[in-house]
């Protein structure tokens, strides 16, 4: 082309037109880039905790270890003993541990009912396929899954004495006796034969102090034991077959005489409902006993998926970062349909939001793009939930209520899915379920679902400080009000979408104009329900579950108006204030409330997701780059780390995975904003339709030079220079062009600027 930079093309992507682009037939092995370890790290704060084991795509088994007394979220620490491998688990959660069920450990020697856990050698992840050698114990131990079925090979390596032991007392616990932690409510086993066990465990709380759930299941090994027994409360039992259920833990072994270098199988089918449906489980989904053949079809699956979106770069760091996080956006929420233990429904059944408030944002809108059917299903979940147990929920675990944490965010997930123009869902019944979210107090409980403050948010037009989490819980509903109103006036009920429209500006009822930091003025504030402002309140202080804001400081919920920035810039002072304010916000140091958070900014806190993209608004589009690009530079590693901050269910993850392709999602309306693609890309939708992004750099870069910066861009082979577009414009497939550079350009800083709820 012609120009003084002589850019080379990064990948030639061939294109045969807007409707005919070539597909991409040749499925490539994406999971090489997989570590299943990426961001597993255990710190209560700090840590990613995501799930490290074995398990298919929204899997209900997920078959993992459990090590050092299981004192993490997923499970796993990279340090000290592994318990065992249990067969339910939760990826990238904070807060208090869950699950931990149905955990099974390999041993030899002397049967043990406690302190059997080993050492271990040579731990290599992958997806589809977790093995490990037992230390203590020299077993060699593999690990795969189907979507309910937990398939074991344990090959012990010294002949003799070898038992595999089912303990169904076990779960994930951090040693605290608190609300939430994890309580055995009862369990019991039953030995079948010499081959087979079957039981449940049933545990209550959890994160978000849940009601009681049962995991059954039904195992079958491959040989039979040379004896067998059962345990209760560490009193073993040799040769009994039942240890009935009397709200005590139990356990149950085989026990083998092997040779040398013997290898026995073990398939593992749980189930919600009972230990027949656990036991149809296993014969549906596994009914060979060949091991690398389950391997092969569950990293098939897995490539099946990656592959939806494939990057063209030669940085193989920025691959592994990437298909990692792909990989770890589509753990949760775990598809349950068909194992439903509360009510009986034909419709999709989903488990585990942990929580709504944190994946709206990004995960959700993902799924969308590349598993649309995917994400209706969820939607309908979701709206079975409402009409069984009366509100769509913010959390939903182990088949319950867990906590809400900011508004009443399924709201979100509805006008995402109806501005999109996703088909299949029952509107109607969704703006039901909204409505009562926005009208009917949640009760005496007010962490569980719905709206926490309600009375005085609409009688007031803001959530006073007698109520926890008055802050946030404004700003949120004010943005959940825009999605009421956004679906309202879609399906034609004009008078409602009036009302709600209103209410989306409720966020100005606790904006305390005269507050001054740093040369910013104005910032949202607590006020009484007489009206008054706390002037003492510390900008900078973060709030808790109980506290004035919810995981962020007055800082940013002061920029937490996603649904209409125009008027926001305009409440700032206008856009070179508000601009002013944004670098100051990047820039700043000065937190207090966690001891990791040491910048105004803080890409772990959901909140402030969109907040790099907050330039677009004031034709500054190369400011977002740079902080996008520091964001990631400074965030996202390699390894156990991955991430800095819990990483919450795959939302950590598709931040990062929307802002290497580009472009970032405006949940709850069609818009995109465009950021700064740091790969080309090629996104693979579900109608078959492809949205290509090629990125053409400079032919020669200079030693620590990036070309972050857009210089011009072309959409469908025509010049394009808005830093947003909506999804309308990718649903029949696009190409973008971005010609990139080592400064800021003029591109898009004289464009139409993103929309604003204020300018429809």
């Amino acid at each position: 082309m012609k120009s003084k930079f002589k850019y080379l093309t990064i990948a030639m992507l061939i294109i045969t037109g807007i409707n005919g682009f070539a597909q991409t037939t040749n499925q490539l092995d994406l999971t090489q880039y997989v570590d299943p370890l990426w961001a597993a790290d255990k710190h209560v704060w700090l840590g990613g905790h995501t799930f490290t084991g074995a398990c298919v795509p929204y899997g209900m088994v997920k078959l993992g270890p459990d090590c050092n007394q299981k004192t993490t979220n997923s499970g796993y620490d990279n340090e000290g003993k592994i318990q065992g491998f249990s067969h339910v688990h939760v990826s990238g959660s904070g807060g208090n541990p869950k699950y931990g069920n149905v955990l099974v450990m390999a041993t030899s020697g002397d049967m043990k009912t406690k302190n059997y856990g080993s050492m271990r050698k040579n731990e290599l992840p992958a997806p589809g396929l977790f093995s490990v050698n037992y230390a203590d114990y020299d077993i060699d131990a593999k690990f795969s899954a189907t979507h309910s079925v937990g398939f074991h090979s344990y090959t012990f390596n010294k002949a003799g004495n070898a038992n595999i032991l089912f303990d169904l007392g076990s779960m994930l616990v951090w040693g605290q006796d608190g609300h939430w932690t994890q309580k055995l409510v009862g369990s019991e086993i039953r030995i079948l034969s010499d081959r087979e066990m079957q039981g449940y465990t049933r545990v209550r709380k959890g994160w978000g102090g849940g009601d009681a759930y049962t995991v059954f299941f039904y195992a079958i090994a491959d040989a039979p034991c040379l004896k067998s027994g059962t345990w209760k409360s560490n009193n073993i039992h040799i040769g009994r077959q039942v240890e009935p259920d009397t709200n005590e833990p139990v356990g149950g072994y085989f026990t083998y005489n092997v040779s040398a270098g013997q290898t026995i199988r073990l398939k593992v089918g749980i189930s919600f409902l009972g230990v027949e449906k656990a036991k149809q489980n296993l014969s549906k989904e596994l009914n060979h006993w060949d091991f690398d053949k389950t391997v092969a079809e569950n990293r098939g699956l897995w490539n099946k998926e990656l592959n939806k979106i494939q990057i063209t770069t030669n940085n193989d760091t920025t691959k592994k970062i990437f298909y990692s996080a792909l990989y770890h956006t589509m753990h949760q929420p775990v598809n349950r349909t068909g194992e439903n233990p509360k009510w009986k429904s034909d419709k999709p059944y989903f488990d585990d939001f942990f929580c709504i408030w944190d994946t709206y944002r990004v995960t959700h809108p993902l799924v969308t793009l590349i598993n649309e059917s995917k994400q209706v299903d969820i939607m309908n979940g979701l709206i079975d939930i409402y009409e069984n147990e009366g509100y769509m929920p913010d959390a939903w675990s182990g088949n319950s209520y867990a906590m809400t944490q900011g508004g009443s965010n399924a709201d979100v997930l509805v006008a995402d899915a109806y501005t999109k123009g996703l088909k299949g869902i029952d509107y109607e019944k969704c703006l039901q379920s909204m409505i009562k979210n926005a009208t009917v107090p949640p009760g005496e409980y007010e962490k569980k679902q719905g709206r926490g403050g309600l009375p005085d948010y609409n009688t007031l037009g803001y959530v006073s400080t007698n109520y926890e989490r008055s802050g946030s819980r404004t700003m949120e509903y004010a943005f959940n009000d825009f999605c009421i109103a956004q679906v309202a006036k879609g399906l034609n009920k004009n008078d409602i979408a009036e009302k709600y429209y209103k209410q989306a500006h409720n966020w100005k009822n606790i904006w305390c104009a005269d507050m001054e930091a740093f040369g910013a003025k104005g910032f949202v504030m607590p006020r009484d329900k007489q009206g008054k402002f706390d002037r003492t309140m510390n900008l900078n202080k973060i709030g808790g579950i109980e506290g004035w804001t919810y995981e962020g400081n007055a800082w940013e919920y002061s920029f937490f108006v996603p649904h209409d920035i125009k008027e926001l810039i305009k409440y700032m002072g206008g856009a070179q204030r508000f601009e002013q304010r944004l670098d100051t916000f990047f820039t700043k140091s000065g937190r207090t409330g966690h001891p990791f958070l040491n910048d105004y900014f803080n890409i772990n806190n959901e909140p402030d997701f969109m907040l790099p993209l907050y330039y677009n608004y004031v034709g500054k589009p190369w400011k977002t780059a740079e902080i996008i690009r520091k964001t990631i530079r400074l965030n996202y590693t390699l390894g156990l780390k991955g991430v800095t901050g819990n990483e919450d269910s795959g939302s950590m993850s598709g931040w990062y995975v929307f802002n290497t392709m580009g472009f970032y999602p405006i949940a709850g309306t069609d818009v995109y904003l465009i950021g700064t693609p740091a790969v080309s890309s090629s996104l693979t939708m579900e109608n078959g339709k492809q949205i290509n992004i090629k990125t053409l750099l400079p032919k020669k870069l200079k030693k620590g030079e990036e070309a972050i910066y857009i210089q011009s861009c072309k959409l469908n082979g025509q010049p394009f220079n808005k830093t947003w577009f909506r999804h309308s414009d990718i649903t029949n497939g696009a190409i973008f062009e971005f010609v990139m550079g080592v400064k800021p350009s003029k591109w898009a800083t004289d464009g139409a600027l993103p929309p604003s709820m204020t300018e429809n």
